[in-house]
């Protein structure tokens, strides 16, 4: 058994740090006492030190199995930068490279090595793995097992199957960012963890600002530009729905002379990987792509992750935001939709099967399960509730995040005491404003629920609903009355025919149908997409049930009986004022610079200056600059300014190999800094 001793002591050698962050080591000790493991951490928790720090002090070869083969290369590189020998094997590399690969994984040549899961399902990889001596199977990705995720994969369920035929069953350690617990399970049960320590750090990223704001699809592109352009020396994701958008956002960002690189699967490969280089190495800050720009972007210093539509599920929309702020530096998230996007997502469940290794029975349980997903996404855009406690009630948290403080509403809420249910109708009672939330007690956190936004009362100063970005507007009567509309119509029409029947619309097939005879008809005096939009959120929570196909139809959800229940209302946000765009961790302002530096942190000039020769060192070693540093750690340089190699390695960050590597480099620009401002420059 390997000592603890032995893993701080390989943190601090090659990673720079003191000390393991809350959640790794005891995911470490647990390897090191040969017992599975199974570890849910945000992104940027530092998961990946979690398997890489056994890696390097158990004995033999550990596997990570991974399904980023676009990413592994760069994977590799930082652990070579890190002093560590590593190594991968996937479909880049041909025939006689892999060979080469494994006769010296063999010879002992590595001490961790990439593999993608499909790769394990070949009989000459398995025949390597069998002679080689196997510690640790480190599973990255883990959700992908399960069909309940938002990204399952069937080469997943190979993985199990795998290790059992190994001759010395290894440590087997499952990896995830986003993961329910009904998902969670599922990873333990698929992959045979054997009593497994689990640890679940929490999902909240109190570094991340959170911004939804619904715009017309003609408005997304300018707002995108205009903040792409107001932070210029940043490094940003926009994300889109389809390739004709990203297509289209691009062009847009181009002309408006920001340096903007684009990624989708209808690109060639040569293409595509000319844009992930050149977004990686800084050359062009901003990347606009589908999510085919795949899981576990490596990149550190992005400082802003936007969405031009609305994403499929929870777990797809953290994960693509939570690329943001991976060094703990504070960051933005900003989604930005429109009735289009569901529909839209609506069309990609229905369509696409999503993965064509799946049966039929597979493809339907993954589009019931994406159904479910999709019902959270849209409610997460129209809570009128903390945007940062919407998501992490969704994956069961039930603490508070510290950022987040009691508001006065809360205070009146709990002095006010509850209402009982009354009337069975779907008449207009008086009650409290709803605002829209998951349902975290139920065993599938994607049901959702209407709750008192004071029930919960917190405000987490950091996201824009907390920030008083909307005013909430009462759509009560407007929610009966659809609700009526929908029983009368007995579900027999889709949403657009139940928000024409309410409007008291004369065109020709409503009439034809004598749907002007309806009780409901001509009831609502509301624009047409606020209707659309109640009957959305509506759906969302459970009271109104949209059904799948080519032709959707509006029918009652299994709550309805609940809306006809005394104190049910129902508010919808109503956006006051552009968001202000860049916050600090605990909500307030942060006066930042071109380059993203916080002015109260750390000098700009001195920022600017060791970001310059971060980037020349890097295109000189042919590694992206974030690999050479973080912008945490040169933040941390900026502040502490080391003189001697003693202080550069009291630097949060570098390690023995980093300080043999660019110390001598960094400390004579700190140097030529400290001398310009001591001569009065």
């Amino acid at each position: 058994m390997t000592d603890l001793s032995q893993a701080r002591q390989a943190l601090k050698q090659h990673f720079g740090y003191e000390a393991f962050r809350p959640g790794q080591e005891g995911v470490v000790e647990a390897i090191l006492g040969c017992r599975d493991a199974l570890a849910v951490m945000p992104t940027g928790a530092g998961k990946s030190v979690c398997y890489q720090v056994p890696g390097v002090v158990m004995d033999g070869l550990a596997l990570v199995v991974s399904p980023l083969v676009s990413l592994m290369g760069d994977q590799v590189r930082a652990l070579l930068d890190a002093g560590i020998r590593g190594a991968y094997l996937n479909s880049t590399l041909t025939p006689g490279q892999q060979s080469t690969v494994l006769r010296r994984a063999l010879d002992g040549a590595y001490q961790i090595m990439y593999v993608a899961p499909e790769r394990l399902a070949d009989p000459r990889f398995l025949e390597f793995a069998q002679r080689a001596a196997i510690p640790l199977v480190a599973v990255d990705e883990a959700h992908c097992v399960s069909q309940w995720g938002q990204d399952f994969r069937p080469s997943y369920l190979t993985i199990g199957d795998f290790i059992a035929q190994l001759p010395s069953r290894p440590v087997v350690a499952a990896f995830t960012a986003t993961a329910t617990a009904r998902v969670r399970a599922d990873i333990v049960r698929l992959l045979d963890l054997r009593d497994p320590y689990e640890v679940v750090t929490g999902f909240d990223r109190p570094n991340l600002y959170f911004g939804v704001e619904r715009l017309d699809p003609k408005r997304k592109i300018a707002r995108i530009a205009g903040y792409a352009l107001e932070h210029a020396g940043d490094s940003g994701i926009v994300y889109c729905s389809t390739r004709k958008d990203t297509d289209k956002v691009h062009a847009a960002l181009l002309e408006a002379g920001i340096r903007a690189a684009r990624y989708h699967a209808g690109m060639s490969a040569a293409d595509r990987a000319e844009s992930q280089r050149a977004f990686i190495a800084d050359d062009a800050p901003v990347m606009v792509a589908t999510n085919a720009f795949g899981m576990g972007i490596d990149k550190s210093n992005v400082r802003y992750v936007i969405h031009h539509n609305m994403p499929g599920s929870i777990e797809a929309y953290y994960q693509e935001a939570g690329r943001a702020g991976r060094d703990g530096e504070p960051s933005t998230c900003l989604l930005y939709w429109s009735d289009g996007d569901v529909s839209t997502c609506r069309f990609f469940i229905e369509q696409e099967s999503g993965n064509e290794e799946l049966t039929p029975e597979e493809a339907d349980a993954v589009r019931a399960s994406r159904r479910r997903l999709l019902a959270a996404m849209t409610g997460y855009c129209h809570t009128t509730g903390c945007l940062r406690c919407y998501i992490l009630e969704y994956f069961g948290e039930q603490q508070v995040p510290s950022a987040c403080q009691p508001t006065e509403r809360a205070d009146a809420a709990e002095a006010s005491g509850t209402e009982s249910c009354g009337s069975k109708s779907f008449s207009r009672p008086e009650g409290r404003h709803l605002g829209l939330s998951p349902q975290s007690s139920a065993p599938e956190a994607s049901s959702l629920t209407l709750r008192t936004t004071g029930d919960r009362g917190f405000s987490c100063g950091n996201c824009s609903n907390c920030a008083g970005e909307f005013e909430s507007m009462d759509v009560t009567d407007t929610a009966l009355a659809v609700m009526r509309c929908v029983q009368e119509l007995r579900g027999r029409f889709g949403k657009g025919m139940v928000v024409d029947v309410l409007r008291g619309s004369q065109n020709a097939k409503l009439l034809d149908m004598h749907l002007d005879e309806a009780a409901c008809y001509d009831t609502v005096n509301a624009p047409a997409a606020q209707v659309k939009e109640v009957i959305e959120l509506l759906a969302a929570g459970g009271y109104l049930l949209i059904t799948e196909g080519t032709y959707p139809v509006v029918g009652l959800g299994p709550r309805a009986r609940e809306a006809a229940e005394e104190g049910f209302s129902l508010s919808m946000k109503r956006v006051l004022r552009k968001p202000e765009r860049t916050r600090s961790a605990a909500g307030g302002s942060h006066v930042f610079g071109s380059s993203g530096a916080p002015a109260n942190d750390a000098d700009p000039e001195l920022f600017e200056r060791l970001r310059t020769l971060r980037k020349r060192l890097a295109d000189e070693a042919g590694k992206p600059p974030y690999i050479v540093f973080s912008d945490a750690a040169l933040r941390d340089m900026c502040a502490k300014r080391p003189a001697t190699d003693e202080e550069f390695l009291e630097v949060s960050g570098v390690g023995a190999t980093k300080l043999a590597r660019y110390g001598e480099a960094f400390l004579s620009e700190i140097a030529e800094f400290e001398q310009g401002l001591a001569n009065g420059r």
